[in-house]
């Protein structure tokens, strides 16, 4: 082939090209819109997605069972001062609940589900003092057969108190912390600045231990230097374990798929399954007093203490405070104000919804 030969194709080439990108130019938009598509209903996706068959389950067992291995070193880990850091493809949920109830049985445990949109670290904060004021009784009364003096309730306190009182040198003769478990610490409800910042005064505290996972592949960005090697003091594990985020995407909108009242009640069922017998009943009291009352505008949190201390669900307003502030975190319940100026406690959903969900809390 002559030069004069690839000069012309060359020259053909690039004529092509340009003749291409002016009649780019020229050529017709298309009018179609995003929102034009027919997107399918969540509840159907999320059936067909729970009917892909799991693969290589031998395989990701052993693996499973090759982290149990490992428990004793957690322990170890976060006796001598160090929070666990879990990483790694798949949901490491039941992983974490596993370690929790078979490894960290002599301690007490308080878990964070940081894949929910809200966290009210504060009530957090409040249910670890109380639980390490009870263990801090109990080690008293063992020891020397008398009791600690009366504390001030936590509820009243300020959380500059409560992680003052976390930090505080109450037994340093004897081992005595608490342990918090936090799913997803870089999850929508805690990837904030402040939040963060927060958790790591929490996890400073010569009272805490902390085990997280994380899942973003960012989360690392949310942590200064002094957070990882000094407040969380982070010991790193890959423990991808390739288990579907089921429980976690729940709270998580799919991208191919459209919301439902139907699904609106599959998801806050599946949430309200999840805390305490108690907690369902006095959700249930609620729900029944809407659908008996539909033209009022809420339930007033009296009157729900009434009504829930009348069959012994709870004993004081504090532990209803508990309960409703998880139904509030959760977004099971809201608040509005009454035309008389009183708080009222309502669920946001329809008549039909609540009234299936009623159903599936009674079976």
């Amino acid at each position: 082939m002559s030069d004069h030969d690839i000069d012309e194709d060359e020259f053909e080439f690039s004529r092509n090209y340009f003749l291409a990108k002016e009649s780019g130019k020229s050529a017709k938009k298309s009018a179609r819109k995003l929102s034009e598509i027919d997107l399918v209903d969540e509840q159907d996706l999320r059936a067909e997605l729970s009917n892909i068959e799991p693969k290589h389950e031998k395989e990701i067992a052993s693996l499973i069972n090759s982290y149990k291995s490992l428990y004793n070193e957690w322990v170890f880990e976060l006796r001598y001062g160090f929070g666990l850091l879990l990483y790694g493809f798949g949901s490491k949920k039941t992983l974490i609940e596993d370690f929790a109830s078979s490894a960290l049985t002599e301690y007490s445990v308080i878990v964070v589900n940081g894949y929910l949109q809200s966290i009210n670290l504060k009530q957090v904060a409040m249910a670890m003092a109380e639980v390490l004021w009870e263990q801090l009784k109990l080690q008293s009364r063992s020891a020397s057969g008398s009791l600690l003096k009366s504390q001030q309730p936590f509820n009243s306190r300020s959380m500059d108190d409560l992680i003052a009182f976390l930090d505080g040198p109450h037994a340093p003769e004897n081992e005595c912390f608490v342990c918090l478990v936090i799913h997803n610490i870089d999850g929508p409800g805690l990837r904030d600045s402040d939040t963060q910042h927060l958790l790591a005064r929490i996890a400073a505290c010569s009272h805490v231990r902390v085990v997280a996972s994380i899942d973003h592949v960012n989360a690392p960005l949310l942590w200064d230097k002094k957070m990882v090697h000094v407040q969380f003091n982070w010991c790193w594990h890959h423990v991808p374990t390739f288990a579907p985020y089921k429980i976690e995407g729940v709270f998580h909108p799919l991208i191919l798929a459209h919301g439902s009242a139907s699904q609106s009640v599959k998801t806050a069922t599946i949430v309200l399954q999840s805390l305490t017998p108690n907690a369902q009943s006095v959700f249930k009291v609620l729900a029944e007093h809407q659908l008996a009352h539909p033209d009022e505008e809420g339930m007033p949190i009296d009157v729900l203490f009434t009504s829930c201390r009348e069959r012994f669900l709870v004993s004081s307003l504090v532990t209803l405070n508990s309960h409703l502030t998880e139904f509030k975190d959760h977004e099971l319940v809201k608040v509005r104000r009454h035309s008389d100026g009183q708080d009222c406690l309502y669920i946001p959903l329809s008549k039909g919804a609540l009234e299936k969900m009623v159903q599936e809390i009674n079976q």
